[in-house]
């Protein structure tokens, strides 16, 4: 039998995990909908219906809570940060894995709001930025280049500096459909487009970094 006291802290611990995730939710439609300024931590009690005094508890500012959401969307859109490059056949198949995961991240709905959210507050609010990138880009790149570093090591690529060729090729991804997105020019084809502009990111990326063959 499982002692009324475990089973107490058990419902309490679940109990307490739901009214976070409750907060976490509001603060997110609340800051995408009105802004990071706008929105204050008495409007995200207030959409719960719970206690100040319980959302301070939880999160002891509103930076906090903004980290909280940035981390709640990550893990479920950020497929950046996971994507399999270690059993690619090789590098042109890892860096096409890295780069349709890349596009699919940035230019999923919340990650988008995310990014249109903190670009707008960046100059009033910088800790944003920092944030977002902390538990976002920041972690992602860092693992893109070490994978490139043991591609540089195994001579499939020239060597050089790993992280700028992350950034690199993040850039190739980058620069056409999806600066597009974020300022808000629907395109019926964005998916292919994207699609599209990874493979010739690939090929550039190819081009510049990749080893000769004898």
């Amino acid at each position: 039998m499982i002692p009324a006291s475990t089973e107490q802290d058990a419902a309490g611990a679940a109990a307490s995990d739901g009214r976070r995730q409750a907060y976490v939710e509001a603060a997110q439609r609340l800051f995408f909908q009105h802004g990071y300024g706008a929105t204050s931590m008495n409007a995200v009690a207030a959409a719960v219906g719970g206690s100040k005094t319980t959302l301070w508890n939880l999160f002891p500012s509103k930076l906090a809570l903004f980290e909280a959401v940035v981390e709640a969307v990550v893990a479920v859109y950020g497929t950046a940060l996971t994507v399999d490059l270690d059993s690619a056949p090789d590098v042109e198949s890892g860096l096409l894995r890295m780069g349709d995961s890349l596009m699919e991240t940035i230019m999923s709905e919340p990650i988008t709001e995310l990014h249109r959210l903190v670009m707008g507050e960046a100059a009033r609010v910088p800790e944003l930025a920092r944030a977002m990138f902390e538990r976002g880009p920041g972690p992602g790149m860092a693992r893109f280049a070490q994978w490139l570093q043991q591609q540089m090591a195994a001579g499939r690529l020239k060597a050089g500096n790993p992280a700028l060729a992350a950034q690199q090729f993040s850039g190739l991804c980058r620069a056409g459909v999806v600066d597009r997105h974020l300022f808000g020019l629907a395109e019926p084809d964005a998916a292919a487009l994207a699609a599209t502009e990874v493979r010739a990111a690939v090929a550039t990326f190819m081009a510049a970094w990749g080893a000769e063959r004898a």
